[in-house]
């Protein structure tokens, strides 16, 4: 009898036990759910691919061969406005970009990668970089006013961006693509009241974003306010860009700004201007220009817009991009007519592109040079 009621005692511990080990095993394995999901809460992924279809009117669309000797390895040069991107004739490629983004309580991160031609050139690996990095990122959030970031950001200045689906143009203009692309450095951004905010950064000479080989650094402030109906940014950027003692500092102001004028309208504005100094006697060089971009919305899926540019560069500021007289002086205006038709997450933006510039520049199908290139552009973007 005793043995049967030990017996007995000992099952009912041993089933009490397994009992409480599952529960703390499913406790535990609730615990571990709770804390991935949580992170991954806190996790985001986006980006975009892209491509186009380039086409030249009245000029050549064939590749040049700039060796003359016929083999180049595929290193053709193509007619096309000197602005980034969309530069190839026929059906090319655009980029693939992946964002990671994780936001904590008080910090966070941004790995925003870019693959294919586009993203090559975002990040000037023909100049022999290796990576694959457009922005890598971390900020702390001091307080509700305050935040600090600090690794490679994307440029504060200008109208444009790099990725396609932050603008309404598929093709770029002078002016983004003779400004700064990206920064590495600190950066402190304040929010002054609801309206108005504020930025100062400490950042490399502009683009050199995986290191600094001059041991010169450029400074950079911001002054930006934002309403209902739009906003304005003023943006300001000085310092030595290269090796000190071979280039003087310079200086740079921006202003961009959009606004809904109507339900159905809006209209944006870029207008920059950049002055380098000489490192002994002369005249300073640079290029300065001013960009309109009106925008009317037919219906939910389509949006038609104009970018008009005029971008001048003076006492040689810029080599071989519109070409200059013999003071080294010129300018270019550049129209450009856009649709943006959307299908779900997918854009199609077919677009007429006319560059005029003031000294013979382009190439006619004759081989004769001529101040004028049209040229038609369908972008396809998937944003996600």
């Amino acid at each position: 009898m005793k043995t049967k009621t030990v017996t007995n005692f000992l099952k009912k511990v041993s089933f009490l036990a397994f009992a409480l080990l599952c529960f703390n095993a499913v406790a535990q394995e609730e615990d571990t759910e709770s804390t991935v999901e949580k992170l991954l809460s806190k996790v985001t992924v986006s980006g975009s691919v892209d491509g186009y279809y380039r086409y030249n009117i009245g000029a050549p669309n064939r590749g040049i061969d700039p060796t003359g000797e016929g083999d180049n390895n595929g290193a053709y040069q193509f007619l096309a406005p000197q602005t980034s991107f969309a530069n190839k004739s026929g059906f090319a490629l655009g980029m693939a970009n992946v964002i990671l983004g994780y936001e904590g309580e008080k910090a966070g991160f941004v790995a925003d990668l870019v693959f294919g031609p586009r993203g090559e050139d975002a990040v000037f690996l023909s100049d022999g970089s290796a990576q694959v990095v457009n922005q890598l990122y971390a900020y702390w959030n001091v307080s509700e006013k305050v935040t600090l970031t600090v690794g490679n950001f994307n440029t504060f200045l200008g109208y444009e961006v790099i990725s396609p689906t932050g603008n309404f143009n598929y093709s770029t203009s002078y002016m983004f693509s003779y400004g700064p692309f990206s920064h590495t450095g600190l950066k402190a951004d304040f929010t002054l009241n609801e309206k108005w905010s504020a930025m100062l950064a400490v950042m490399n000479p502009t683009d050199y974003t995986e290191n600094n080989p001059f041991d010169t650094y450029i400074v950079g402030a911001q002054v930006g306010y934002s309403a209902d109906k739009g906003s304005a940014y003023l943006n300001f950027r000085y310092g030595n860009e290269g090796e000190p003692g071979e280039v003087g500092p310079t200086f740079q102001a921006d202003l961009t700004t959009g606004w809904d004028v109507a339900e159905d309208f809006y209209l944006g504005i870029n207008t920059t201007y950049l002055s380098t100094e000489p490192q002994e006697d002369g005249d300073a060089s640079g290029f300065y220009g001013v960009a309109l971009y009106p925008q009317y919305k037919t219906s939910e899926k389509f949006t038609l817009g104009l970018r008009g540019e005029y971008f001048s560069v003076y006492n040689g500021g810029l080599d071989a991009v519109i070409g200059l007289d013999d003071e080294g002086d010129g300018n270019v205006i550049a129209a450009t007519l856009t649709g943006s038709y959307t299908v779900g997450d997918l854009t199609f933006k077919p677009e007429l592109r006319v560059d005029s510039t003031s000294e013979d520049f382009f190439i006619d199908n004759d081989g004769e040079l001529t101040k004028s290139l049209s040229s038609f552009v369908v972008g396809a973007i998937y944003k996600f």
